[in-house]
């Protein structure tokens, strides 16, 4: 009697802890499916993917390179070219047009490519109404239910989790402490101990379940699947040096530039003062020892020596 008890007691709660499991299953099958279906009709503009990723200047910048309008030294100094000046050669696309005309504004100070990404006002003012039109574009994506979001059912699934441990560990003291007699009643004794075997892998199923229905950044892994094609026709060098011309975001080397100075730049202007003295000095100790009209003598007077 015992062993049938127990049967249905445990397979009870075994329904009952892996319907919820594979309830989720089912639905965040169905929400992967549909998100990747929508993802799968959008055709992302190849500068709207790279101003996903962060890369819009460096691309315009890319572009303008093999065009070109722009060049681009060792130290990420971004100079205009002849056909760069010219004003009836301005790219079709928006970026790299506000990028050139950026550019242009500076001409002819060089200037990188990370300090107008960060502090021309207008260059920005332009990418960020580029990147607002693009992004209303962009299909509404529903979210993955991960049940963070209700607190309430949060809480009963830690009390479910104790009273399912509890459960599982007197069912088990309960299967042990009466030998079964008879076939039904060894019967039943082997359907509650499998129901507690797979009570024992509820968790390690529920992690599977989200591990395969995973979908955390679907539009951030079409952005990075590809690089933009300007990008990739630059030879290894012009690549270097378009990475570093962005990476510099402090420097403007025009006649009004704007520099973050550190503690070594510090140190080398208290070097060019110290240099200026020093020069000032010799100069004077040169205009002191200009002979004039009459014989010079020692002031001290002769050495009595």
């Amino acid at each position: 009697m015992l062993q049938l008890v127990l049967a249905l007691s445990v397979s009870v709660v075994t329904a009952a802890v892996y319907g919820p499991i594979g309830l989720r299953w089912r639905r965040r099958t169905l929400v992967r499916r549909e998100i990747l279906r929508r993802l799968a009709a959008l055709r992302l503009e190849p500068y709207h993917a790279a101003l996903l990723r962060g890369e819009a200047t460096g691309t315009a910048a890319a572009e303008l390179v093999l065009a070109g309008s722009l060049r681009i030294d060792g130290e990420g100094a971004v100079f205009l070219t002849e056909e760069g000046r010219d004003p009836g050669r301005t790219p079709a696309h928006p970026l790299p047009a506000a990028l050139l005309e950026a550019v242009r504004r500076h001409d002819p100070e060089p200037v990188s490519i990370g300090w107008i990404d960060r502090c021309d006002e207008e260059y920005t003012a332009r990418r960020s109404a580029y990147g607002s039109e693009r992004e209303s574009l962009l299909p509404e994506l529903p979210r993955m239910p991960d049940g963070q979001e209700n607190r309430l059912l949060a809480c009963c699934g830690c009390v479910g989790i104790v009273l399912a441990m509890f459960f599982w560990t007197i069912a088990g003291v309960l299967l042990f402490a009466e030998r079964p007699h008879g076939m039904r009643e060894w019967a039943c004794a082997a359907v509650a101990a499998l129901g507690l075997v797979t009570l024992a892998f509820a968790e390690k199923a529920a992690r599977t379940v989200r591990a395969r229905t995973a979908c955390e950044d679907p539009l951030g892994d079409l952005v990075r699947a590809a690089p933009h094609p300007a990008f990739t026709a630059l030879d290894e060098q012009q690549r270097l040096h378009v990475r570093r011309s962005m990476a510099d975001c402090y420097r403007w080397r025009g006649a009004d530039r704007v520099v973050v100075r550190g503690d070594d730049e510090d140190d080398d202007e208290w070097l060019d003062d110290k240099v200026w003295w020093e020069d000032a000095y010799e100069y004077r100790v040169a205009d002191e020892d200009e002979p004039g009209p009459g014989p010079r003598q020692d002031p001290k007077g002769p050495s009595s020596g």
